[in-house]
């Protein structure tokens, strides 16, 4: 029952009847309150992908379009997000208390930010006044001779700066552009901005634990704090609280102990998914960077599902895979792929796929995933899928016959 109401509550019971559209694009990340960013690109990068998984065949351009109109801003939540405009006063309270208190808790790369704008202040005034006099940049744009690059975070001072302005609330993202960051001052995007009109840092606390509920579906109460990485202390005290002000239901889950928590805007799905009256019918592939596994603890809770993403792990030690994608089969969670669109030549790689142990191998699982499969290749522009081999070895062969 549990699983059925986080993946209803996340979108990933059943595709939508009708063909998607952009407004469907921004509905689907407001039900997830956030979406995370990753760059990776063996497949759709993080954030396609997890729209993909949800909607099916739609236009990735329109995610570049909703953050180029303003309806998506981006900034720091669970992680570097894309996030809808009117939560913008949320995040701006979290900013601004954090400089003003030294409070990184949740916020924590904003520390790294204020402390190297003040040990660099003649930089940001310079790339301040270019901004101002040129228009949105992007880092790419800034000629630095004396830059040596190499490593992930070997930038050059003004990717640093971009950046360090970008958390501490000068500049935001106006656009993307080839995936970079095209950025702006805030008071051209935001014209009208008055920070005087602010909720409270105790109302936006609030917000974001209701907020998590409400995402997740049904959730323990160390399940709650990773979602908008809010503090872990104290979590349950709030969430009782929330309870006695009729905020939050209280249920019991069979299997899991102790009390779980349900927004009053769910409750139809935890009834509905009682009576059985709704079931999960979706087989999809997830990014690893989707809401319902990017935290690995709730996976293992609630799936029995043992993930861990590969690609920040030297070769000879992955298991699995560089960047392998859950498998999300009528409500369990089967197994994992390990992809690779080969764009250029309209191929979906297969290199590997793996069931979890004890699962069972089925004519409707194997016709399912082969759709699933055919849908991400097509709609990737990659539609020769090639499968190298799998765990059991046989189900590559039963799913290649399903082709």
């Amino acid at each position: 029952m549990a699983r059925n109401v986080m993946l209803a509550a996340q979108g990933l019971d059943q595709l939508p009847d009708q063909p998607a559209s952009k407004a469907d694009v921004l509905a689907a990340i407001r039900r997830m309150c956030i979406l995370q960013i990753d760059t990776i690109n063996v497949v759709a990068r993080s954030p396609y992908l997890v729209l993909w998984s949800r909607l099916g065949n739609y236009r990735p351009e329109w995610l570049d379009e909703l953050l180029a109109e303003g309806a998506l801003f981006e900034y720091w939540s669970h992680a570097a997000c894309f996030i809808p405009m009117e939560d913008y006063r949320l995040y701006r309270r979290l900013m601004l208390d954090a400089i003003q208190n030294q409070d990184w808790k949740q916020l924590w790369p904003l520390k790294w930010a204020t402390n190297w704008s003040r040990a660099h202040a003649k930089l940001i005034k310079r790339i301040r006044t270019h901004i101002q006099a040129n228009g949105p940049v992007r880092s790419a744009e800034f000629e630095n001779k004396n830059h040596v690059s190499g490593g992930w975070w070997n930038w050059k001072e003004e990717k640093d700066a971009l950046n360090a302005m970008f958390l501490t609330g000068e500049l935001m993202v106006a656009r993307r552009q080839n995936f970079q960051r095209v950025y702006e001052l805030r008071e051209r995007l935001l014209p009208n901005w008055d920070d005087s009109r602010l909720p409270s840092g105790e109302e936006v606390d609030r917000t974001l634990v209701l907020r998590a509920v409400h995402a997740l579906g049904i959730a323990f109460p160390n399940w709650v704090p990773d979602y908008f990485r809010q503090p872990k202390k104290g979590m349950p005290k709030r969430l009782e609280a929330l309870a006695e002000a009729g905020l939050l239901r209280r249920v019991k889950v069979k299997g899991l102990e102790g009390t779980a928590y349900v927004h009053p805007e769910r409750v139809d799905l935890v009834e509905e998914a009682a009576s059985r009256n709704r079931k999960a019918e979706l087989t999809t592939l997830l990014s690893p960077f989707d809401p319902l596994v990017w935290d690995r603890d709730r996976a293992l809770a609630l799936f029995d599902f043992d993930y861990k993403i590969e690609c920040y792990t030297v070769a000879a030690r992955r298991r699995y895979g560089y960047f392998t994608l859950p498998i999300l089969h009528r409500g369990e969670l089967i197994g994992r792929l390990d992809p690779k669109a080969h764009r250029a030549q309209g191929v979906f790689e297969v290199k590997a796929l793996h069931l979890e142990p004890g699962v069972r191998i089925t004519k409707r699982m194997v016709t399912d995933l082969a759709a699933a499969l055919h849908r991400l290749a097509d709609w990737h522009g990659t539609p020769e899928i090639v499968i190298r081999g799998s765990d059991p070895p046989e189900f590559a062969a039963h799913l290649k016959a399903a082709m």
